[in-house]
């Protein structure tokens, strides 16, 4: 049954009295004021624990992930690339920030490397119990899933981006496979505030 002609139009007006109003309209789940996704604590690959403070004035995309995905993390990576270029000189404020859910394969030296072709920081829990922490902070869920031959596996992983502003607080959930335009508007936003 179709909406009444009041409810439609009501719908539609939403986003433009939101943003009349000052509050963000975002392509993504907008999480500002969330409780979660505040404390970050992790060794990049030279051995510094980071946090959340360090990128403080700059837009950060937080992405789980790991060095031998076959698709969603290096299509996921490549985007953000493409994105800080066609941000120019404002994506030099766009930080990626890859967590690697397989510490056990995802050595320092890998991630160097790997981060190197997208761009962005690497961080890698030192413990099983340190990647469950974060993970929870975060609400991401990983699971190791072993192959057809002996010793092979591949991690199932959440796939969303998370967005953070200057300030550093959590403000969108990215679902994997929004499109890149709807992703780069909302890191416009946050880089306009």
């Amino acid at each position: 049954m179709p909406l009444p002609t009041f409810t439609r139009r009501s719908l539609l007006a939403t986003p433009l009295l939101l943003a009349a109003c000052g509050k963000p309209v975002f392509n993504g789940v907008d999480l500002t004021g969330s409780s979660w996704g505040q404390s970050l604590s992790l060794p990049d690959t030279e051995g510094r624990v980071r946090s959340l403070a360090d990128f403080r004035g700059k837009v950060l995309v937080l992405f789980f992930g790991y060095t031998q995905c076959p698709d969603v993390c290096p299509t996921t990576l490549s985007e953000l690339r493409a994105i800080k270029e066609q941000l120019g000189k404002a994506g030099e404020d766009v930080v990626p920030l890859f967590v690697t859910v397989d510490p056990e394969r995802d050595t320092p030296q890998l991630l160097r490397d790997y981060m190197a072709v997208f761009g962005g920081v690497a961080l890698r829990p030192g413990s099983a119990e340190e990647l469950q922490r974060v993970a929870r902070e975060f609400k991401v869920v990983y699971q190791k899933v072993p192959g057809t031959v002996e010793g092979q596996y591949t991690m199932d992983h959440s796939a969303q981006c998370l967005l953070f502003d200057r300030q550093g607080r959590l403000r969108v959930y990215s679902k994997y496979g929004t499109p890149t335009p709807a992703l780069l508007a909302d890191l416009k936003v946050l880089l306009d505030e």
